[in-house]
């Protein structure tokens, strides 16, 4: 496995990750007061608690490298054969992690829009616009978005990236974007992760 350095989760603790959102019972069951982020990693993995790992590594990354994880694992889901729209939605989600601005937000949601909402892309390109400094449509009529809205976001996408292929994939897809996600993490960018 992946040594562990995790120099993007700043929290000592991962139950100040774990308050902000629903582990299932299992993730519970191996959550003690003073485990580390890279020691409850870890007991996820061994325990194959995979959505629960996806959803703390979202909870635990900046907004902007949990965006690019969910770019990540979007993209490794597109081919020739995608749909305009999705490719669109991932090219808009990692303009805003080359160049965070809210001009780039407001382009990942017109960009997720587009998709309905019903892909990795387009929950990739949400997650982007939910990083932004405003949701409303109106820049003189400031809504800061909820700090968990990324999380959710990106936990979104990479769980639809990963039943992509159908049913016999779903678990080794589960496995590449949580080793993506360790190495972000640790400082890379992703993408050098075999699958």
């Amino acid at each position: 496995m992946t040594e562990l350095n995790l120099i993007k989760i700043k929290q000592e603790k991962a139950s100040e990750i774990t308050e902000l959102f629903e582990l299932s019972e299992l993730g519970q069951s191996l959550l003690t007061q003073d485990v580390t982020p890279a020691e409850f990693i870890e007991k996820l993995i061994q325990e194959e608690s995979f959505a629960d790992c996806i959803n703390f590594i979202a909870y635990s990354l900046p907004k902007r490298e949990a965006t690019w994880w969910a770019c990540l694992c979007a993209r490794s889901c597109q081919s020739t054969q995608t749909n305009p729209k999705d490719a669109k939605a991932v090219e808009s989600a990692e303009a805003w992690v080359y160049k965070p601005i809210q001009e780039n937000a407001k382009a990942a949601f017109t960009a997720a829009e587009a998709t309905a909402f019903k892909t990795a892309a387009g929950w990739a390109a949400t997650a982007a616009f939910w990083s932004g400094d405003n949701l409303s449509p109106l820049d003189d009529n400031i809504v800061l978005p909820a700090p968990d809205l990324t999380a959710k976001a990106v936990a979104g996408a990479i769980m639809l990236a990963a039943s992509q292929d159908g049913a016999a994939q779903v678990k080794n897809r589960k496995q590449t974007f949580i080793r993506q996600g360790i190495d972000i993490a640790n400082g890379g960018d992703g993408r050098k992760v075999e699958p």
